[in-house]
């Protein structure tokens, strides 16, 4: 188990060994989730970059396109 000491201000330092398993770099945020008496640290994705290249599409689509759809979804209302 890795520790760390909590200074006054409430501030830890995470050992670099965790911070490589999680992928944690400077300037990245975490979130903590404590559940069943344990405390987790979760790396948190901090921008829509990250996401690209997870999903694909089979063929694109004009921004002429996309708004007839809107167009039309909104009169459907």
């Amino acid at each position: 188990m890795k520790t760390s000491l909590v200074t006054t201000k409430g501030q830890v330092t995470i050992p670099a060994s965790v911070r490589d398993q999680l992928g944690i770099q400077q300037g990245d945020r975490v979130g903590f989730v404590y559940e069943d008496g344990k405390l987790m640290i979760l790396p948190v994705i901090k921008d829509i970059e990250a996401a690209f290249g997870i999903i694909s599409a089979e063929q694109s689509v004009s921004l002429e396109d996309m708004e007839q759809v809107i167009e039309s979804r909104g009169r459907k209302q």
